[in-house]
Order: C-alpha cells, then sequence, then structure tokens
C-alpha cells in the first residue's frame, strides 16, 4: 500500500449544540497518486467531443448521427450539424459579401463531412504551421435542398463543401485570381481531402492542380476554391 504524506490543514464548522468540528485533509504526493491522477485526467479526455479529440476547432459542436438523403443536385439533410464560423485551424467565408464568416445557414452537413473538414483543417496546420487558416465556403442548408436561383446546382444533402485554395500572401480570404493562390499548399489541400475520402475533388482548369484519375476533376469556375464531396453512406 503507497505511502502517502499528510498535510494537516485545520478546517471545521459548527455542528450543533455549538460543538466545533475540526477535519483533516490528507494530500497524496506518492508516484502512485500522481499516476492516479495522469489515469483520470486521461479517462477525461476520452470524454471531450469528437471535436477535440480530432484537434477540430470548437467543443461544442452539436454532434448527432445525419442522414443525406437524395442526391447532391437534388436531395435533402436530415439532422444536420453546423460547422462553427471559425476555430484554430479554420474561418468562414461569404462569397457574395466577400467577408467572414458565412451565413449561419449556409453552415450546415452531415456529421460525417464536419469530422472530416476538422480532421483536415487539424492535420494541414500540424504540417505547415506556417500557413494562413483553411478558409470554408458553402456547406449545405439546415434541411439541404436547393440554395436557390443562380447559386449552387448541388450542395444539397449535406456531404459537399467548398474550400477555398490558400492565398501566397497568407490572407485569410478567397482568392481573386489564379495568381493569388500558393499552388503547393493548395495541391496538399486536394491531396488531403482525397486522403480523407473524399468521391469527387473539383479543381478549376487553370489552377494546374491535379490528383487521383476519376477523384481530381477538372471544373469551371472552381479557379478559387476545390469543390469537395463525399461520397453517401
Amino acid at each position: 500500500m503507497p505511502a502517502y504524506r499528510v498535510r494537516r490543514r485545520m478546517a471545521g464548522f459548527t455542528a450543533l449544540g455549538g460543538t466545533v468540528v475540526t477535519f483533516v485533509v490528507l494530500a497524496a504526493t506518492t508516484t502512485a497518486a500522481q499516476s492516479l491522477i495522469t489515469a483520470e485526467a486521461g479517462h477525461r479526455q476520452v470524454m471531450l467531443s469528437p471535436a477535440t479529440r480530432a484537434g477540430g476547432a470548437d467543443p461544442h459542436v452539436g454532434w448527432r448521427r445525419s442522414r443525406a438523403l437524395g442526391l447532391p443536385f437534388a436531395g435533402s439533410l436530415l439532422r444536420a450539424v453546423k460547422l462553427p464560423a471559425r476555430g484554430p485551424h479554420f474561418v468562414t467565408w461569404d462569397y457574395n459579401r466577400h467577408a467572414s464568416p458565412s451565413p449561419p445557414s449556409r453552415r450546415y452537413g452531415t456529421d460525417r463531412l464536419i469530422r472530416v473538414i476538422l480532421r483536415v483543417s487539424a492535420a494541414y496546420s500540424r504540417a505547415h504551421p506556417d500557413a494562413p487558416r483553411l478558409v470554408i465556403g458553402d456547406l449545405s442548408l439546415r434541411h439541404g435542398g436547393s440554395f436557390g436561383t443562380g447559386a449552387h446546382a448541388s450542395h444539397q444533402n449535406g456531404l459537399d463543401v467548398d474550400v477555398y485554395y490558400p492565398r501566397l500572401d497568407r490572407a485569410e480570404r478567397a482568392p481573386l485570381t489564379v495568381g493569388e493562390i500558393d499552388h503547393g499548399l493548395a495541391q496538399d489541400l486536394v491531396d488531403r481531402f482525397v486522403r480523407a475520402g473524399a468521391q469527387f475533388a473539383f479543381v478549376g482548369p487553370n489552377t494546374g492542380l491535379r490528383g487521383r484519375p476519376g477523384v481530381v476533376m477538372v471544373w469551371p469556375h472552381h479557379d478559387n476554391h476545390v469543390h469537395v464531396r463525399l461520397r453517401a453512406g
């Protein structure tokens, strides 16, 4: 049985009848006690939210099991999870206002998509500590469906996200031209989403970005962002 060094601290309270009751506080300072403390800390770490364990942005993400219904261009979203406005590894961007953060209504996805965003952004940040945080654009609406006329044709069932290419000037905002893109960081970003399980990664025809055939696809109007789509299921 481990020995304990006792630190006596006289404390007390007045019981019924006016009797002063004192007690002694024991301070465990042995190696064994420290091991117990460390084990308890480890247990608390296990109990943290998935976002925190993944190195993600916000321990207060409202996690729940989501369902992507229908198709990305004709679908809906059940029990969506909302991406926070910003975190240690990412910011969100509203392309309509050209400002951060993006509207809360455009930051919903399946729980799987949110986890992928948090994991990739955290790993990217560790690999490139001097790089800007990732700039995240639209996901889906809370219940999915169309964004309306002139907006996304897809992004309808919580499996799509737009991620803007990192800029050479390290500004945490969407690039305006291909010349503003840090192509090395952009290629690494695309590669990370592919390894994370993207079904498709749509990149712009003028970016020079490439990747796994059948997954990384050159697509018009994607010269300032990669459109990542996860596989259903």
